[in-house]
């Protein structure tokens, strides 16, 4: 049995900058500031990563950040919440949502997520689009603000749920940034790159992941890739 372990932003959906709004306004509120977040790179980075690094960045003690940090994320939740329930657009990806339901439908996979998002803000942002259902676990920016150590976080939940041991050998890891293919390799899962969301084919090639995808709109031929052999060839697909 495989365990398919998806990033959110960028491979599942693009939120269209929802949760970068909420996390100014909810960093305002608790800190007082927002800092750069407007101009941070948060691709691939976990929610905790950002807000601590945003947050010295701005000047602010580390032990107020350490400390404010629970009440900053139940602020971020209720601002995330309110942001997509106000109507902001949330778009599943090209072939996104089939793929996700051909794979929770084998017997022989178990689908999840793994995600830099908190979990109330990757249930929040994946509310919209009715894709929660087939994602039977997950591991989150919430569990641990270091991303490589997540898969192990998913891992044990995922034996947890079905009883079942999942190696490393048997994990895929699957998102759309460097940092994913880095998270992949660093616990030994098959890295799988989509150049769905900010960084293109050729960048993400250069990361040399198991398998890359220019988007997952051939759901036939990216199902087929990720039910094939163990160890698939490196290379796009």
């Amino acid at each position: 049995m495989r365990l398919y372990l998806f990033d959110v932003d960028g491979t599942l959906i693009h939120a269209h900058g929802a949760g970068r709004v909420a996390l100014g306004t909810a960093l305002t509120e608790v800190y007082g500031t927002a800092g750069s977040v407007d101009r941070y790179d948060t691709r691939g980075k976990t929610d905790p990563l950002i807000v601590v690094e945003v947050m010295r960045g701005a000047g602010i003690p580390e032990e107020v950040i350490q400390a404010r940090l629970p009440r900053f994320f139940t602020t971020y939740a209720r601002h995330l919440d309110a942001v997509i329930d106000d109507g902001h657009p949330v778009r599943v990806l090209p072939g996104v949502a089939d793929l996700v339901r051909a794979l929770s439908e084998r017997a022989d996979a178990l689908v999840g997520l793994l995600t830099g998002n908190t979990e109330s803000g990757a249930r929040a942002k994946l509310r919209p689009t009715g894709l929660l259902p087939y994602f039977r676990v997950g591991a989150y920016g919430s569990d641990d603000p270091v991303r490589r150590r997540l898969p192990a976080v998913a891992r044990d939940r995922a034996q947890a749920l079905t009883g079942r041991q999942f190696p490393f050998a048997d994990t895929w890891v699957i998102g759309d940034t460097p940092l994913d293919i880095d998270c992949a390799r660093a616990c030994g899962a098959v890295a799988v790159a989509v150049a769905s969301g900010q960084h293109p084919v050729e960048e993400l090639a250069a990361h040399v992941p198991d398998l890359l995808f220019r988007d997952f709109s051939d759901v036939q031929a990216v199902l087929t890739a990720l039910i094939g052999p163990r160890l698939p060839l490196r290379g796009e697909v």
